[in-house]
C-alpha cells in the first residue's frame, strides 16, 4: 500500500522503491515492500538454499544484498506486464569486463507487495581479446 492511501501501489511504484535500495545500498527501503507470503528464488544456488520462503527470509536476503557496497547495480530497463514485473540489470564490482554481472529478475506484485522474485544470471564469459 502507498503511504497515507488506501490503495495498494503499482506494480511500477513497487519496482521503482524496489530498485532504489540497490541502487543507494538502502537496505531500509525494503520492508515496506515485501508480502507476507513472498517466496524468493536466488539466482545462484547457494548451500543453505536457492529458495527463501516467507517475508523474513526474503526481506532478510535481499537486505543483506542491498547493503554490500562492494559493488554497484544498475537498472538498464524494467518492463510490467499487470502485476508482473521484469527488470534488466547489471552489476559491477570493478572497471574489467569481467567484473560485470548482467542478470534478470523477474517480480510479482500483489495488492502493492512484493510476493515473489526470481533472479537469473548471465554466466560470465571470457571476452575476446
Amino acid at each position: 500500500m502507498t503511504h497515507g492511501s488506501s490503495h495498494p501501489a503499482s506494480t511500477t511504484d513497487v519496482l521503482a522503491r524496489f530498485n532504489q535500495a540497490f541502487l543507494q545500498h538502502d537496505p531500509s527501503l525494503l520492508p515496506a515492500l515485501i508480502a507476507e507470503d513472498c517466496v524468493v528464488e536466488r539466482s545462484n544456488p547457494t548451500l543453505e538454499s536457492t529458495h527463501y520462503i516467507g517475508r523474513e527470509a526474503c526481506l532478510a536476503s535481499w537486505q543483506g544484498i542491498a547493503a554490500n557496497r562492494s559493488g554497484h547495480f544498475q537498472v538498464e530497463e524494467v518492463m510490467v506486464m499487470g502485476e508482473v514485473g521484469v527488470i534488466f540489470w547489471n552489476y559491477r564490482t570493478g572497471s574489467e569486463p569481467i567484473d560485470l554481472l548482467r542478470a534478470v529478475n523477474v517480480m510479482r506484485v500483489r495488492d502493492g507487495l512484493i510476493v515473489e522474485g526470481r533472479g537469473y544470471v548471465k554466466t560470465r564469459v571470457a571476452v575476446a581479446a
